[in-house]
């Protein structure tokens, strides 16, 4: 079984100025990826998209 390419994006409010200084996100249906945009070669960060939904409607509430 191949991994699937994963394709990274990051916000729109980023500013496109400074590169390095940016979070970005890849989606597949199960999974999560977010890594640091200044080393996009070292780790990153996969969780479930459930536990990703649930981490973003906590953030909302909190705002």
């Amino acid at each position: 079984m191949s991994t699937p390419e994963l394709h990274w994006f990051k916000s729109s409010y980023s500013s496109s100025g400074e590169p390095g200084d940016c979070v970005e996100v890849a989606t597949t249906p199960a999974t999560i990826h977010v890594r640091d945009s200044k080393s996009p070669h070292t780790a990153q960060l996969t969780v479930a998209s459930s536990a990703w939904t649930s981490f973003l409607v906590l953030v909302d509430e909190h705002l």
